[in-house]
Order: structure tokens, then sequence, then C-alpha cells
């Protein structure tokens, strides 16, 4: 059987077991959850010999330290998965909640009411910890789902996949509800993005060149986000050790995630006075400055930033740094540059926090607080499958509500259309 044909069958039988979750009770679901956390404990042993033959394969290829880090799984990170689906078996179901209704003038009763989007493929790189924690997150939402992890991963994800389906088995859940691509090939790919009758959305997780490759190739919508450029603005009359704190926070406690901070604009009114003090506490954190000739005016130890700067996510201790006139010169390069992924103001002025939320045009907004909060966790969601920088049709981070939608229900009492 040619993989194209092996695909199909997989989206094909997710499908009908998608038929079969959407059934299910919240008491059913998060008694399915609790049992997946339990096997992943016990056996430990087993995933631990199954993710040392996927180092082992990576040491000979050459990964680096940072990627075997992110590959290997020892006590520590199995009891973490088990307990991120105890957390999602802990979070209230979305499904059946009715979310709107009304009454029209002719006593139809006329609702909304939240239903699974049915097969959910998720392509992802090299954390096995996400097989786990997406197909929780999907089955709680009713939803079935196939999984294509790296092929760093493939013996991690294979056996994570096979402890959890047996809990669905004996539960007597079609196994095909959780399916991961057993095949590291990238034909594997470009078939699972053709099976626009079986799958409903993608979600890719991973770099950007991952998430550009999924977006050119898919018939099925995708849920993207390719980077975050994210950026805070100092106003005129904010507190300096507010903002000192949320910059630093912002850019160093993980500069290379999503949600760090890239890009700092500073008003020009505090510029003289707030930019040697930030620039110092920076520079000694180890974090490469890249300003405009203001700044360079005020911290010599930065470099010249280019056009590309503020374009750029770093990933990394470099942060660029940019004085502007006035909130509407702040927000003008935010819409220009940053990603729709996290913007943060801090200040004192009321009016000018709200005109910030308003008119800057990203998924995650904030007032005086880090952009690190841009985490489905942090933000009261329990988890989160990924974050959205799209507007269809979700936007952020997306917890189990993004993973359903609405359908109409009507309540009438023999009513005929005139």
């Amino acid at each position: 059987m040619s993989i194209a044909e092996k695909i199909r069958n997989i989206a094909a039988d997710a499908r009908q077991a998608a038929i079969a979750m959407a059934k299910l009770s919240a008491p059913a679901k998060n008694g399915l959850l609790l049992a997946m956390a339990g096997s992943l404990v016990r056996n430990t042993v087993q995933l631990m010999e199954e993710n040392r033959k996927d180092l082992e394969a990576g040491e000979v290829k050459g990964l680096s330290a940072a990627m075997l880090d992110r590959l290997m799984l020892n006590e520590a990170r199995i009891k973490a998965m088990a307990d991120g689906l105890r957390e999602v078996a802990a979070l209230p179901d979305p499904v059946g909640e009715v979310t709107r209704m009304w009454t029209r003038p002719n006593g139809l009763r006329v609702g909304k009411m939240r239903i699974p989007l049915g097969v959910i493929g998720i392509i992802y790189e090299a954390r096995p910890n996400v097989t786990a924690d997406a197909a929780a997150l999907c089955l709680k939402s009713g939803n079935s789902v196939i999984l294509r992890g790296g092929s760093e991963a493939i013996h991690s994800n294979l056996a994570i996949a096979r402890i959890l389906g047996e809990e669905l088995n004996r539960a007597g859940i079609p196994g095909a509800a959780l399916s991961v691509v057993p095949f590291p090939e990238r034909e594997g790919v470009l078939e699972m993005l053709k099976q626009e009758e079986f799958i409903d959305l993608i979600i890719p997780r991973g770099g950007e060149s991952l998430i550009r490759f999924v977006v050119e190739n898919s018939r099925i919508p995708v849920i993207k986000h390719y980077k975050g450029v994210c950026h805070v603005f100092v106003d005129a009359d904010a507190d300096f050790d507010m903002a000192e704190k949320i910059i630093v926070n912002g850019k160093v406690q993980r500069p290379g995630v999503c949600n760090a901070l890239e890009t700092l604009l500073v008003h020009k009114d505090i510029a003289e006075t707030f930019i040697p003090r930030i620039a110092e506490s920076l520079t000694e954190l180890k974090v490469e400055l890249r300003g405009d000739d203001c700044v360079r005016q005020f911290a010599p130890q930065a470099q010249k930033a280019t056009e590309d700067d503020w374009h750029a996510e770093y990933l990394e201790l470099i942060l660029a740094v940019r004085v502007v006139d006035d909130l509407d010169e702040a927000v003008a390069h935010i819409n220009r540059y940053g990603s729709l992924h996290t913007e943060a103001i801090v200040t004192c002025d009321y009016h000018n926090a709200q005109r910030f939320i308003r008119e800057v045009n990203s998924s995650t907004v904030l007032v005086n607080a880090s952009t690190r909060f841009a985490d489905g966790n942090q933000l009261g969601l329990g988890a989160e499958i990924g974050i959205s920088t799209t507007k269809l049709h979700s936007f952020g981070p997306m917890g189990l509500e993004d993973l359903t939608t609405t359908k109409f229900i009507v309540y009438g009492d023999g009513q005929v259309r005139q």
C-alpha cells in the first residue's frame, strides 16, 4: 500500500471515529484522560526506552544539545505529561454549551450550541510531549486527532500514542480517534494536507519554515502564526521601576519563545532618563541592543539598527530599541512591523491604555504586564493547542473552546414559513 493510500485510510478512519467522540459525555471524556494519565506513568520505563532510540539516532545525526534536550523524556517529564492530561480533564467541557438564545416574533426559539470541529490534524516538530498535550485537548473537545510529529521523535511519539490508544480501546472508543502518522517521509505530510474530505483543520506547531510549508501545500484551513515580533511601548508617564521589570522579564526570562519581547519603543519625553537606565540593566544581563540614532545617543553600547531589525524575531538575547514621538507613532510602528502576536504598553494614563488596546491590531494586547503572559495557561485557558495570528476562526492562544465551532438550534411548536 502506498503512503498516499495509508494516509487516506488514516484520515477516513479518523472521520468515523469523530462521530463516536462527539457523542461522549464530559464524565466519559474526563475518565478517559485520567486513565491515560495513569497509563503514561505506569509505562515510564517503556517510554524512556523508546525515547532512548530517538536520542541515539539524534546524536548520530549530529543534532544540537538544545534539540536533544527537547527530545529527551525522563521521569519528571513523563509525570508532567500525565499531569497535563489531568489538568485538561479538570477543565470545563465546552461541547454542548448553548452560547446564546433568543426568541423570534413568530415564537421560534433560536440558539447557538458548541460542537466539535471533527477531525484535527496537528503537524509538529521534535517535542514528544506535544503528542500527549495535543491529544488531550482534541479528545476533551470531542474531536478525533491525527498527529504527525517530527521524524527525530518518531519512536517516542508512537510509544505515547500506543499507550494512550490502549485506554481508548478499554473505553470502547475507536482507536482511530487518536492516530500518529507512523512513517517519517515528507510525502506523508503532503498527503495529509490533501485530505480535505476528512480533515477539518490543520494546526502546525514549530518554526516559521514548517508553518510556511504547511500553508503553501494545504487544501485544508490552517491555524498558524509565522513568528512573534512582540513589542513593549513605554509611555511618557510610565513608572520606570514597573517598565524595567516588564522589559527584563519579556526579553530575558525565555528569549527563545514566541511571546518574548523583540522590540522596545520609548516615548521621546523620557528617552534621556529611561534609556540609559534600561540599557545598563539589559547590558548587564548580556542583552545586545540595536537602536536608532536617538537611542545610541543615550546608550552608546547599542549597535545601529537597520530596517531588518524592526521586522526581526531574534529568539535570543538581542533587543531592537526605538524612540517614538508619541502613542500614535508607537501604534503605527507596531501595526507596520508587528506579527499580530503580542504587544504591551506601560503607562499610568488610562486614556492611552484604552487607545492602545483598541488601536493595536494584535491577538493579545496587555497594559502594564509582560508579553510573556500571552500563553493559554497563563490566561486561564488551562492549556493551549497553539497561538493563532489569523482571525478565522480563532485569534490568540487557543484552548478547548477554540477547538469547537457552533451550530444553530431552533425550537418551535409547529411554525411554518409563510
